[in-house]
């Protein structure tokens, strides 16, 4: 070993620079931080909406293809991850969402009996939360003003985003002022890990401060390959950087947080998961776990899109005479188009059943939004897309290792709307957000909506569209899920220790039994708050 440091923390993404964070500052520990990703300074990462500029294309992220999926007639879809020092966090639209109180308590049920559990319910997490929080509007019980993540109202919001709201509303449904409050059900304005106009990473607001601080190494384009195993307990990483190969000793614990699709590698890689698996790539093993790598979860969305019939919402306001009237507006007076991150509206509904919890999310961006698979169907021009995501989606699926070089990305399969349950709500979602689309003031302000077909709105119709344009909402979690005492698929235990060896824990959206109802930056940062609680009480 060539170094030695109390812990090693797997990823600086959401999850990771948070448990470093408060490893070196509440514990006043020797902390190496590896980072396979970039440096997260970077203008376009710092502006509310620069990464509509990057995310079909950027060594910011890291583009995961999954395999042809059957019962999506044989597509393959990207998922891309953020490969950059605070993770999804410095490359993510933003929207700051916790889930509902339910999503929490559901975690502690499966785990109340077992052993030295600490508690997963609402009531335990929720001093997380607010904790790192530092709301500029909202504060009390369920808020806080004066943590490290700064959560804010959109700095801009257009007219677009207005007329969706109030159209949604003319549907019956109340308008919110809080989706993290009381209740999610309903329409409104999102708030946001940014201020002033700035991102609110978890580099930015965890990292950055400790920069001249000793107790804290930061090593980027270091990718981890394998967790060192010796008798059964962890002792430190061998990874990969600009040097060469390196080994890093840690005399505490090393904690993984590498994301739902690279943790599960990782571990398998290091001989944790299912032996039969291990066997096919000749990998020793170090822990029988064959839960590592399946159980993956992930929103799936997918649009609808209509065109305007005047000159509505962010169409060419990067281009030209307007990006440069945008930019002169947002350097020297901090306001205008820049300070929004281009998705200020949203909705939580239940379109079959008012008087039960929200299935759907939607997400109002007021541009033409071309994704990959958009780009053959539709043109640029005057438009809104609003996306419909299913929150608790009853699909899974899987990651799997291609090899054993670790340079090799994992095999992915997410199974969006596999589950038939998923599709149906899906369809309702649809449906309910054209109707949107057909009313006012809304409805009067589009052309016609380009997909899906809105002359026909069958099921058979809604389907073929939802197989066809389905992606990830960018969520992937639950590939290395605590579970109950005596689960052979609970990969972790209700500290995060992975079961079988000792001084590993992982603390990102892997680590989830289920995913939550809405956006996953803010549970992966309180997991990365919680997993260091639990290693300095240890």
């Amino acid at each position: 070993m060539t170094a030695a440091y109390d812990y090693i923390v797997v990823g600086g993404g959401s999850g990771g620079a948070v448990a470093a964070a408060r490893l070196v500052t509440k514990g006043n520990a020797r902390v190496l931080l590896l980072e396979a990703g970039h440096s997260h300074r970077h203008p376009l990462l710092d502006m509310p909406p620069g990464i509509f500029k990057m995310i079909n294309g950027s060594k910011y992220m890291r583009y995961h293809k999954t395999v042809p999926q059957p019962h999506l007639d044989g597509r393959v879809h990207d998922i891309p991850q953020g490969h950059v020092l605070g993770g999804g966090s410095s490359v993510n639209a933003q929207v700051y969402m916790r889930g509902r109180p339910g999503d929490y308590d559901a975690w502690n049920e499966l785990l109340r009996e077992n052993n030295d559990n600490p508690g997963w319910s609402w009531s335990d997490v929720l001093p997380h939360f607010r904790g790192m929080e530092a709301n500029n509007r909202l504060a009390g019980d369920l808020h806080g003003t004066d943590g490290e993540v700064k959560v804010s109202d959109p700095g801009y919001v257009d007219t677009m985003s207005r007329w969706f709201v109030q159209s949604v509303q003319s549907l019956g449904e109340p308008y919110n002022t809080d989706f993290n409050g009381t209740s999610q059900r309903g329409v409104g304005f999102y708030q946001f890990t940014n201020r002033n106009g700035r991102r609110s990473s978890t580099a930015y607001a965890f990292l950055e401060p400790l920069k001249n601080d000793s107790r804290l190494t930061i090593k980027l384009q270091a990718e981890v390959e394998k967790i060192i195993v010796e008798n059964g307990r962890v002792v430190g990483v061998r990874y990969r950087d600009q040097n060469g190969v390196e080994t890093a000793h840690a005399d505490g614990e090393v904690i993984l947080a590498a994301g739902a699709l690279v943790t599960p590698k990782v571990l398998m890689l290091s001989g944790i998961g299912d032996p039969s698996h291990l066997a096919e790539h000749d990998i020793k093993v170090e822990a029988d776990l064959p839960g590592v790598g399946q159980n993956l979860i992930d929103h799936p969305e997918v649009p609808i899109t209509a065109y305007a019939n005047g000159p509505h919402g962010y169409y060419r306001q990067g281009e030209g005479w307007r990006m440069l009237w945008n930019g002169i507006q947002y350097k020297v007076f901090g306001s205008g188009r820049i300070t929004s991150a281009g998705v200020e509206a949203g909705a939580f509904v239940n379109p079959r059943d008012r008087t039960e919890n929200p299935t759907i999310q939607a997400f109002c961006v007021p541009i033409v939004y071309l994704d990959r698979d958009a780009q053959s169907e539709l043109k640029d021009g005057y438009g809104v897309t609003v996306t419909t995501v299913v929150v608790k989606p009853k699909s899974r699926g899987e990651v799997k290792l291609a090899s054993a070089d670790p340079a090799d990305m994992p095999i992915v399969c997410p199974n969006l709307l596999k589950h038939e349950e998923d599709m149906e709500e899906m369809i309702a979602g649809q449906r309910f957000f054209l109707e949107a689309f057909r009313t006012d003031p809304l409805a009067s302000r589009l052309q016609r909506v380009a997909i899906p077909d809105a002359a026909d709105t069958s099921d058979d119709a809604l389907r073929q569209h939802c197989k066809r344009f389905v992606k990830t909402n960018y969520h992937p979690a639950g590939t290395a899920r605590m579970g109950a005492d005596g689960d052979t698929m609970a990969v972790l235990d209700a500290k995060l220790r992975v079961r079988g060896v000792e001084g590993l824990r992982v603390c990102d959206m892997s680590a989830v039994p289920d995913i939550n109802a809405g956006n996953t930056n803010a549970p992966a940062m309180m997991l990365g708050s919680r997993c260091a609680e639990f290693v300095l009480q240890q």
